[in-house]
């Protein structure tokens, strides 16, 4: 999966953009957006710059295009404040937003290769972020190995 992202990187997103069209409801951006902040924190922190990148690509995303804008910022903030309030709570947060998600397959898939192109979207796609999808994996009952994790 990581080899053809990095390989098919504009055709990958414009697929995971038409995907996530069908999935638009808020119970979604929400899981979505956990993901990404969680993918975010992945190194222990969640920095005004990583949030900047975060809030930046999230406006221009083609995944996230299907979503208000502001209503994903919204969000994407508050998940982040748990996060700032406390490491451990804000993982909670974020982990019990993303299993809501478990019995939705297509839904739970969509979400990891959603949080697999963001982990990758800076071209580095590295161990705590990659650790970060195996984690969203196991909330949601997926194997990682069917993401390349």
């Amino acid at each position: 999966m990581l080899e053809w992202l990095k390989t098919n990187a504009t055709a990958a997103r414009d697929k995971l953009s038409a995907e996530v069209s069908k999935f638009k409801n808020r119970e979604f951006m929400e899981a979505v957006v956990s993901g990404c902040a969680l993918v975010a924190a992945a190194d222990g922190d969640i920095s005004s710059s990583e949030k900047q990148k975060m809030i930046g690509f999230i406006q221009n995303s083609n995944e996230l295009k299907a979503f208000d804008v502001k209503d994903v910022i919204k969000s994407f903030s508050d998940v982040c404040d748990k996060f700032e309030f406390d490491q451990q709570i804000g993982r909670a947060e974020a982990l019990k937003a993303i299993g809501q998600l478990r019995k939705k397959e297509d839904a739970a898939r969509l979400l990891v290769r959603v949080c697999c192109a963001i982990g990758s979207a800076d071209g580095n796609f590295d161990e705590s972020e990659r650790a970060a999808c195996r984690t969203i994996c196991n909330e949601l009952g997926l194997n990682p190995g069917d993401f390349d994790l």
